[in-house]
């Protein structure tokens, strides 16, 4: 380690930042793979274990609502204690809880390591890190970064699931598990070599900040987490935050609860092959890689309230038309590029509102918050479609009503997009 240390010490600033983004990305990269097993997992286990699908969606659910909930505290603990132990503690929180799990035998063995210690892991390395990274080591081209850092997720599932599923493919489970706890491990000396904490700490500034610019102002210390609280109580009273966590609320049922926790066993239903449905996701996977590095980049040039109003007005017509057409390759095929494209583009717009808004300090926390409405979205979805499978034989209902639930939140950023220009000619948004 020590060599490979005085090596780092040889690689130029601009060079190790860039080599840090890559990293972050990996890391958010396996998070995002790790989540995704549930989705993967639903049929072998309840061919393993003859649990129902409500049962094994509540664990799906509870994980996603952690994912979202530890976002908050998570950065205010990167502010206390650091970017890169928080990605550590994160990191090695997953692979002890996915790898114990190779022992589970009742379902509450599997909610408490995929849903309890899963989330808490995976919601230390999720959205909210990339922001934080984006802000301690950017101060250009923030907006392309973040698109490239948010579109892991989508690249996790590319990567991923194609493996997840083959290695599930005679309906078992073990080899799934394994995977994604070795990937974890190898992160960790990785990440322990080549991240360090502030630019300061390799004799740099950010990445396009000029010499002659002051240093940012010390974040705020804190060694507990009331520093998350307080930031939500500041943030909630203003009708921007509301804004956004609500539809990033929609955000969350639309994409990760419903579509990645529950594609692969709708397109079951329809007699697609489990390969053959995790290779979609992977498609999708690829043109939000896209679409969400688009974004950034448009994000960068755009009003982020007209960017969010065309992408959940997409994303909501896309699910509303997906139930009743043909389940063959062309009609999914055009599903999974149209819907791919949308995956995650929102969240570069969604930070760049929570940047503008609450300025640099607060930001990164404020959007663990916005996050959190995300995951919440997503755990009633997880938990939600489940249910209605169970109850009434098929998903279309609630892929349905999750296409109107996209359609409203583009509904009302636009009513918010009248109501900020009339407020300011100029523009700017408050």
């Amino acid at each position: 380690m020590t060599v490979l240390l005085h090596r780092l010490r040889l690689v130029q600033p601009r060079t190790h930042i860039l080599l840090i983004a890559a990293v972050t990305f990996i890391a958010l990269l396996v998070s995002a793979g790790v989540r995704s097993v549930p989705g993967v997992l639903m049929v072998p286990l309840r061919i393993s274990f003859g649990w129902d699908r409500a049962t094994i969606s509540l664990a799906a659910a509870v994980g996603i609502f952690l994912y979202g909930l530890v976002g908050p505290f998570a950065a205010a603990v990167m502010v206390s204690f650091g970017i890169r132990r928080t990605m550590l503690g994160g990191l090695a929180l997953m692979a002890a809880a996915t790898f114990s799990s190779l022992w589970m035998t009742a379902p509450w063995h599997y909610i408490l390591a995929w849903g309890v210690f899963s989330g808490l892991g995976t919601g230390a390395v999720a959205s909210v890190l990339g922001a934080a990274v984006i802000n301690r080591w950017f101060a250009t081209r923030q907006g392309l970064m973040m698109g490239i850092l948010s579109a892991s997720t989508a690249t996790g599932s590319l990567v991923f699931l194609p493996v997840l599923a083959w290695l599930s493919h005679q309906v078992v489970w073990r080899p799934v598990v394994l995977t994604v706890s070795l990937a974890c491990l190898v992160l960790l000396p990785i990440i322990a070599i080549i991240v360090p904490e502030h630019p300061a700490d390799i004799g740099t500034q950010r990445f396009g900040e000029q010499s002659d610019t002051p240093a940012p102002r010390p974040l705020r210390q804190a060694r507990t987490a009331g520093l998350a609280i307080e930031t939500l109580f500041r943030a909630a009273r203003r009708p921007i935050f509301w804004l956004l966590f609500g539809t990033f609320f929609v955000c969350g049922f639309t994409t990760n609860g419903l579509v990645g926790t529950h594609l692969i066993a709708y397109c079951g239903d329809a007699g697609v092959a489990p390969v053959a449905a995790a290779g979609l996701l992977s498609m999708m996977g690829l043109f939000d890689l896209i679409g969400t590095t688009a974004s950034g980049w448009l994000t960068d040039r755009y009003n982020p309230r007209i960017l969010l109003t065309i992408y959940y007005g997409l994303r909501g017509a896309s699910l509303i038309v997906l139930p009743f057409v043909s389940f063959d390759a062309t009609h999914l095929s055009i599903f999974a590029v149209i819907y791919g494209l949308d995956w995650i583009a929102t969240v570069p717009p969604t930070v760049k509102l929570a940047n503008q808004s609450f300025g640099e300090q607060d930001a990164p926390i404020v959007f663990g918050w916005v996050a959190m409405g995300h995951q919440l979205g997503a755990a009633v979805a997880a938990f939600g479609a489940g249910l209605v499978r169970q109850n009434s034989g098929s998903y279309t209902p609630i892929f349905v009503l999750a296409g109107f639930l996209a359609m409203i939140a583009s509904a009302t950023l636009l009513m918010s997009l009248k109501s900020s220009l009339r407020a300011s000619p100029t523009g700017a948004l408050i």
